[in-house]
């Protein structure tokens, strides 16, 4: 190596090492930071180190070696969180026709799926429902810095009854002889020996499916799916192990004996009651409604393949899950923000913000359900707000979204765990 080759070496390697150093310590400089519990916006600099909020502060002396990150004109809101993703395959294979892909192929996709939901600025997510744990190997990969991506957390395989929502129900009966697999239950010990296998392999929480399923073929959304005693087992069994469970529920009955069983959230509910919301909130169950993806599927289903027999349900499901959504909201329901994302395009997930308020959410509101309310359901202590000794999850964008919520779906910075990933 000549003497100009090492100086060249020598500058590159500095200025990488400088780069280093001022990512792991900077001041954010914005117009507005929003307290997403009071809903005030505050005029104020943030300190970040260590992938921590150090402080909070009018302003902050900073030193010739911190990195000051100017941001005119932005308003700083918490990382946002999805609660009920499925970042792993190709959303853009047509109908069936992802069976046919490979788990690896399908984890390859999920890389990509999981940049572009961190781009959109959602830093933290719940991936409910992966084969053969996929979801953990990815989750993996994002913690250790192999990819880029939001935090996850992960159920593993999603746990059926025989020919349920989460069964492979399309394949000839001498396949489900041949290759029995752990996450089809039918029966309360074998519900706690796939809770148990989940835990082994990796999971974070658990997902079961109480009802049948829009997207699953010659199941019924108002079929109640498990008996009480096969829930119940699955979720002590979970709880036993300081696990959440969340279960997929369109039909009322399944969603009340998912409820009364101890669930920790229902996703969809879209066939609540009343009666059924009160219950919901007398146990503390999150509701996580998906009241987006409606339009996409009818919009763009018939085009990607969807089924018609899908499409058919869609189109009463849809409409009846927004009014119980204003319902739910209006009785005080502890609500979440969850998208079922992978159904549509993955980073269009702020998508659903205006959805939320159209049917009853202020915006303030909307926000809450996409940072705190869903750190409490994830049971996360220090994340989903802006606050000192908080993770430095942060995200900006122009303008105020509490006067338009649509402006959350134009991320234009993105920080998670203190690293600038999008600026």
């Amino acid at each position: 190596m000549n003497r100009n080759n090492i100086k060249n070496y020598l500058f590159t390697l500095l200025a990488t090492l400088s780069t280093v150093a001022l990512t792991n310590e900077a001041i954010l400089v914005p117009d507005n930071i929003l307290d997403v519990r009071s809903g005030k916006l505050i005029q104020a600099q943030i300190h970040i180190k260590d992938g921590l909020i150090k402080s909070i502060a009018k302003k902050i002396d900073s030193k010739a070696d911190i990195e000051v990150i100017n941001l005119k004109g932005i308003t700083l809101v918490p990382g946002l969180m999805d609660a009920h993703v499925h970042l792993i395959g190709n959303n853009e294979l047509n109908g069936y026709q992802s069976m046919s892909e490979s788990s690896q192929m399908a984890t390859l996709y999920g890389v990509k799926n999981a940049k572009s939901t961190l781009m959109a600025g959602f830093t933290t997510v719940r991936n409910v429902g992966a084969g053969e744990f996929a979801d953990v190997a990815l989750r993996d990969a994002i913690k250790r810095g192999i990819v880029e991506g939001p935090t996850m957390l992960v159920s593993g395989p999603t746990l059926s009854i025989s020919g349920g929502h989460g069964d492979n129900n399309l394949m000839p009966y001498t396949s489900d002889i041949k290759t029995k697999k752990h996450n089809i239950v039918d029966s309360p010990w074998e519900g706690r020996k796939a809770v148990r296998l989940n835990r082994k392999y990796g999971a974070n929480l658990i997902k079961f499916t109480a009802t049948g399923g829009v997207m699953s073929k010659n199941t019924d959304v108002n079929a109640r799916q498990f008996t009480y005693e096969e829930m119940q087992a699955m979720i002590d069994e979970a709880h036993s192990h300081g696990m959440k469970v969340a279960a997929h529920a369109h039909g009322l009955e399944g969603i009340r004996t998912a409820i009364k069983a101890g669930v920790d959230s229902v996703e969809h509910s879209s066939y609540i009651d009343e009666a059924t919301v009160k219950l919901a909130i007398e146990n503390g169950t999150y509701l996580s409604m998906d009241i987006y993806v409606s339009d996409y599927i009818l919009g763009e289903g018939a085009k990607k393949g969807i089924l018609e027999e899908s499409l058919a349900k869609e189109r009463v499901v849809g409409k009846l899950q927004r009014q119980n959504f204003k319902i739910a909201h209006s009785l005080g329901a502890l609500m979440v923000f969850g998208t079922d994302a992978g159904i549509y395009d993955h980073g269009d997930n702020a998508n659903q913000f205006k959805y939320m308020v159209k049917w009853g959410m202020s915006p303030l509101e909307a926000i809450q359900a996409a940072t705190i309310n869903t750190t409490d359901l994830f049971g996360l202590t220090n994340t989903g707000e802006i606050k000192e000794n908080f993770a430095a999850d942060i995200i900006g964008v122009k303008g105020n979204p509490l006067k338009d919520i649509s402006i959350l779906e134009d991320v234009v910075f993105v920080m998670k765990s203190g690293k600038v990933v999008k600026n």
